[in-house]
């Protein structure tokens, strides 16, 4: 529980109120831990530590906020796990504000508070589904009663029936014929409908619309829509901006600041605009852009981006470009400008459909002028074997994805199955990806053989204890997972990107960077005497002295996935060209490459998001077919511009929505389920097309020759059509064998 005060005086800009125990007297307690960093009237910022973890909270935050009449905005930053919200001061004493706000967080802990279903959700899809199949369910039930079962039902009440189910394929068949100046094989079903009903065989006219129309649905469900929603990246960076104007400091609108505004980035913010720092220095997190995943030290001259986070420091910017001009902008203009695609896996069904039509019009009206048998005429109408393939191609698709889903794998369209059977070169992103995408200790070299390397993370972990820094943070689990007692620290000085200085049990700590040490007038030499790999390994450091003696180094960096080595071995078997692309430094990508086998020529470091693309767009020109994995918003353009992509269940917002598949269980495993299930669609696909053409084209020789009842040729119709589409649930029924998965 956090206990939180607000006070009936303005605050400052840069007051903090944490840890202030009381509203007028009375103390507060709530189920959802928080803490008011500052606080003015109409604005207020929280922390909120669980933001930082649990993102479907955040989500159902966001959407309180919504509906909270008193709330005019708010932004959520969950890498600082803090909200910034502007309210109405109209009536809102400090009282009224605490039990307000403790409302609303205390609203979002509630799962059902996540329940607002979209019209695709499964329940509303399912409701649709009927909807459009109720009709030739009708028909068909009506024809099964007046036929086989003997009910006295009006023959016009059945044909009516069957006449409005068909519907929808008269009206495809329409637009076909007036739009596109064409026939389609809705046209040659209408036909062999109208036909079979008028001469009173109403069973195999509703059973042939009860079909199309249930593979109509299928295909329509499987379809991907890839127009890009406007996904402003910018949204997530703050509303409003404090700039220096007239040496007077004021917040305005983020729109209202201009290119050569000076901008004030306090911690904990991200920074609003692309500029160069006039003064001041902070340690600034650029995950989120460009997936390094170390923060960095920024300094007067240096250049700072939009949506980036300063994690200490205070700084002031000069700002040299806004709002779409940003790097971040630009990310989102490739977002949107990425080529749209529709080559669905089921449009292959319609092509070879089409291109039966005029060939079985034909030949039925050839048979009907030397026969003037109708019924002849209708059965090679009804013997198209496109319809089958209409219906077993979707059905394919729906088992395939539905076994994808079971195995924590969302893939969400046909065509990005059929891509994925195909992929030939596999681009992953590092950070986040092939990397656990946090700071973990590796290594722990000392000076002496002497000294205990546990010594010196006791020391680290006593001057970093309550330091927010990824690599302080690092320490602490370190120290933690040992088992360490770590000592009380007494006064202590913090640097920006230097390291601290900090009285431990009476020493003299010094924790920080090579620099640092130099500095202080600590020797390096005999560590590096004693390690000289240290300096060539290519890991990042801090070093540890105490009293000014060098007592070792402590090695970090962002580890890989335990499963990371093993898919790529799995993938490479699949025949997959394995590439890396990251914003990395190249010392550090090369190191990480090395590790996984990944030859010079496939790594593709120091990049920013429009490079990531650019990558894509070579390995395309190559004649690849590309798949991407990436997690960040700094990946969300290469995502777009990949043939197929892949992001993970707690990717980015943005990463996550562009993603064509999208990994719930947050494994690599489930990439190589993936394509595994992919190929073996494929494979059931090609059998399908078998099992549907060759009955058809007997019946159609047959029907041709020495004539066929309708309801045969029905018979053979539906009858290859229910085998092949029985096969395509094999998916589900079947998982790919151990040999398709490795």
């Amino acid at each position: 529980m956090v206990q939180v005060a607000l006070t009936h005086r303005t605050r400052s800009k840069h007051e903090s109120i944490l840890g202030a125990n009381e509203i007028e007297g009375t103390p507060v307690n709530i189920a959802v831990p928080y803490g008011v960093v500052h606080w003015m009237p109409g604005r207020i910022r929280v922390r909120v530590p669980r933001l930082s973890c649990d993102r479907p909270y955040g989500r159902r935050l966001q959407r309180a906020a919504n509906r909270q009449h008193w709330i005019l905005d708010v932004r959520l930053n969950p890498a600082a796990g803090c909200a910034i919200v502007r309210y109405r001061v109209e009536g809102f004493d400090p009282d009224r504000l605490r039990v307000a706000l403790e409302r609303w967080l205390a609203r979002a802990e509630d799962p059902q508070a996540d329940d607002d279903r979209d019209p695709d959700s499964p329940d509303r899809a399912g409701e649709s589904w009927l909807s459009e199949l109720k009709l030739p369910l009708l028909a068909t039930c009506l024809a099964i009663g007046a036929g086989p079962l003997g009910w006295s039902i009006s023959p016009m009440a059945i044909a009516s029936t069957i006449a409005i189910a068909a519907v929808p394929v008269a009206k495809r068949a329409i637009v076909s014929l007036w739009a596109e100046r064409r026939v389609n094989i809705d046209f040659l079903d209408s036909l062999a409908i109208s036909i079979t009903t008028i001469q009173g065989h109403f069973l195999t006219s509703a059973t042939m619309v009860g079909l199309i129309q249930l593979g109509e649905a299928i295909r329509n469900r499987t379809a991907r829509s890839y127009h890009h929603e406007a996904l402003d990246l910018l949204s997530s960076l703050a509303r409003f901006a404090w700039v220096e104007r007239g040496g007077e400091k004021q917040q305005v609108p983020l729109e209202a600041v201009e290119v050569g505004d000076t901008v004030i980035v306090y911690p904990g913010e991200q920074i609003p605009v692309d500029g160069r720092i006039l003064r001041g220095k902070a340690l600034v997190d650029e995950q989120k852009l460009t997936g390094e995943s170390i923060p960095a030290v920024r300094s007067p001259g240096e250049a700072v981006y939009a949506s980036t986070l300063v994690r200490s420091g205070q700084i002031y910017v000069l700002t040299e470009r806004t709002g779409a001009a940003t790097l971040a902008g630009r990310t989102m203009q490739l977002l949107q400008n990425a080529p749209v695609c529709d080559t669905r896996m089921e449009n292959y069904a319609a092509k070879i459909a089409d291109r039966a039509v005029m060939p079985a019009l034909l030949l039925s009206g050839a048979i009907y002028a030397l026969t003037r048998n109708a019924a002849r005429a209708a059965s090679i109408l009804t013997l198209d074997f496109a319809t089958g393939i209409r219906v077993s191609v979707p059905t394919t698709v729906m088992a395939a994805l539905s076994a994808a889903g079971r195995h924590g794998v969302l893939i969400r369209s046909g065509r990005a199955l059929e891509q994925l059977a195909q992929v030939d070169a596999i681009v992953f992103d590092k950070t986040g990806t092939l990397t656990q995408g946090d700071v973990a200790i590796v290594g722990v070299k000392t000076a002496a053989a002497a000294i205990d390397p546990m010594r010196v993370v006791q020391l680290a972990a006593a001057g970093e204890q309550r330091i927010t820094h990824p690599v302080a943070e690092a320490v602490m689990r370190y120290a933690n997972y040992h088992e360490l007692i770590v000592p009380a620290r007494g006064e202590w000085d913090y640097q920006v990107g230097f390291g601290l200085s900090a009285q431990v049990e009476g020493q003299a700590v010094l924790v920080g960077s090579d620099r640092f040490m130099v500095k202080e007038g600590v020797d390096l030499d005999p560590l590096h005497d004693r390690h000289p790999e240290v300096l060539t390994a290519g890991y990042p450091k801090i070093y540890v002295a105490c009293d000014r003696r060098l007592l070792g180094v402590i090695q970090y960096s962002d580890p890989l996935r335990p499963e990371t080595v093993r898919v790529l071995q799995k993938l490479r078997r699949f025949g997959a060209e394995i590439h890396m692309l990251t914003g990395d430094n190249r010392q550090r990508a090369a190191t990480v490459a090395r590790e996984l086998d990944i030859p010079p020529s496939h790594v593709h470091a120091e990049a920013f998001p429009e490079h990531k693309a650019e990558v894509i767009g070579r390995l395309h020109d190559r004649g690849k077919t590309v798949a991407f994995v990436g997690d960040g918003l700094n990946d969300s353009a290469a995502l777009a511009y990949a043939d197929v992509s892949i992001s993970f269940g707690d990717g980015s917002d943005v990463a996550r929505e562009t993603a064509d598949v999208v990994l719930m269980k947050n494994n690599l495993y489930g990439l190589v389920e993936a394509v595994a299930i992919a190929r073996h669609a494929k494979q059931i696909i090609a059998q399908n097309t078998g099992i549907v053409a060759l009955p058809n084209l007997s019946g159609l020789a047959i029907a041709a020759t020495v004539g066929m009842n309708p309801m045969t040729a029905t018979a053979i119709n539906n009858g290859s059509s229910v085998v092949a589409g029985v096969n395509g649930l094999r998916p589900v029924l079947i998982a790919p064998s151990k040999s398709d998965r490795e």
